[in-house]
Parts: C-alpha cells; structure tokens; sequence
C-alpha cells in the first residue's frame, strides 16, 4: 500500500494537535496532514478515532492569544465525589487520558489547595505524548503540607500561589517557586491571577479542579471554555461538581453553545463560552 493512502492514524492526529498549540516544537511536521485557516487539510484517508479527536480539541490548540478552559469529571447527577471525599474513579479511563491531553495541550493547570489535600496529584502528563505544563497551587492560607507530590516531585515545575502575609510550611524544592498575591474575600480574584499567570509566560490555562475553584472561575466570566465529562453512574449524594450563585428563573440560566463527544463509556460536553447564548 502507498503511504499515502495509508489512514492518518489517532496519534498522528495527536502529534499534529501538539505542533498546533506549542509550534516549535520537537516534534515533526505529520505527513500528508497540514493546518490551513480553514481548517485541516488531509491528503490521505484520516481514521474515525483521529477526525474526532482533531474536530473535539482544534479549538484548543489552534486558538491565538490566551486561553482559559476548565475540566470537570462528574456523573449524570452532577457529582465529583461522595459525602467522604471519594472519587477515584468517578470517570474512565478514556476521560482519564483526555485529560492528560488537555494538561498537554496548555502552558499550567491550576488546582486549588483543597484538591491537593484530597487527592495529592501529580498533575503531569502521563497517559499521552505531550510537554509537561507548569502547576499552579492555589494556596491562599499556606495551608498545603510540604509533603505533597506538586511540591516534592521535580517532574514538573511549581508555582506556588499564597495570598500576602500567608506563609507556606517547609523550604520550597528547587522546581517550586512561590509567589504572594493578593487575596479577595478569603482567595484569589480569578481575572487577577489569570493576568499575573500571563505575565509569567503562562498564557494557556487549563483550571482542573476541584469544584469550587472551578465554580469560581466560571462565576468570574474568565473562563473561554469548559468541559464537562459524565459518567454513567447515579452517586445520589456527595460534593457537586459546580455551586455558583443561586438564580431565580432559568431565563437566567446560562446556555452556551454544545458540542459532544463520545470518550469511552462517558459523554464529554465541550461547552463554548464565548459564543452567543440560545
């Protein structure tokens, strides 16, 4: 078979999608696969899994200027864990690797101080191919145990967010820097830190987790982005994936632009907030 019309493949996809968002890059310009200002252009057969894949995250990597997206996994009754904490694995594994892409794809993830007390992540990228972005802990109080993984583990680079006067516990590692900002009503304003984030080179960010920095980040109206991963599972109780504002009447409800996309056994819903609402 001539190699030009063997199926462009999902990691050739993948491949192309990392070029688009970090050009210059390392890695090598994908045959017969090239990015136009209309969009992809294919010169050879491109596989179910790979058209996806370049039709669900092109908006992401080919976006100019900065970018703000946030990433929640929940299930079909809008849980991220249960009343104890639990929720390893609320998602599977196929959301488990988008994510990994998403970290990727971005300059940071950003996580609050709670999630890296819940779950102590790593917040790298290992589930795909992919440069390691820089974490970003959100620690207003200092309250984060120095023992944690973002801020022993040289694998990726740390910043450290504290709010003035606060003063983390333990020496910074040599990967982790910290920096005071200011805090508003107990934590940090979403806009402002999205600006000193972009200041430090930092202009692709990826909010991870959890609910309640997301739920702020979403409030704020910084966020151009938002996906949402359901599981097929019923949980009844527990913490909820968003908590914003109460509102009256649904004419007050949000409804921005959808798409979906199949990821294993869960359902992603890739939310534009920046388009016209219904």
């Amino acid at each position: 078979m001539d190699a030009r019309d063997a199926l462009l493949s999902l990691d050739e996809a993948w491949q192309a999608l990392l070029q688009a968002a970090h050009p210059g890059g390392d890695g090598a310009p994908v045959a017969g696969l090239r990015l136009a200002p209309s969009g992809w252009q294919a010169e050879r057969p491109v596989s179910t899994e790979a058209r996806e894949l370049l039709e669900c995250l092109t908006p992401l990597a080919t976006r100019p200027g900065r970018l703000a997206i946030a990433q929640l996994g929940q299930s079909l009754d809008g849980r991220i864990a249960t009343e104890s904490g639990h929720s390893h694995y609320v998602n599977g594994p196929q959301s488990l690797v988008h994510l990994h892409r998403l970290r990727a794809l971005m300059d940071a993830v950003v996580v609050g101080a709670g999630t890296v007390e819940a779950d102590d992540p790593q917040l790298t990228v290992r589930h795909a191919s992919g440069p390691q972005p820089v974490r970003v802990l959100l620690d207003p109080r200092g309250r984060v145990a120095p023992g944690r993984r973002v801020l022993r583990d040289p694998a990726a680079p740390t910043l450290h967010l504290h709010g003035e006067g606060a003063r983390p516990a333990g020496a910074a590692g040599g990967h982790v820097t910290r920096l005071a900002l200011p805090l508003v009503d107990g934590g940090f304003a979403p806009a402002a830190l999205l600006e000193a984030l972009a200041t430090r080179g930092l202009r692709r960010v990826l909010i991870e987790g959890g609910g309640v920095t997301v739920s702020r980040f979403l409030e704020a109206g910084v966020l151009h982005r938002l996906h949402l991963l359901m599981a097929p599972l019923l949980i009844g109780s527990g913490r909820p994936g968003l908590a914003m504002t109460p509102i009256a009447t649904l004419a007050e409800a949000r409804r921005p632009a959808c798409r979906s996309f199949r990821c294993g056994d869960d359902t992603l819903f890739d939310l534009d907030l920046e388009a016209p609402t219904a």
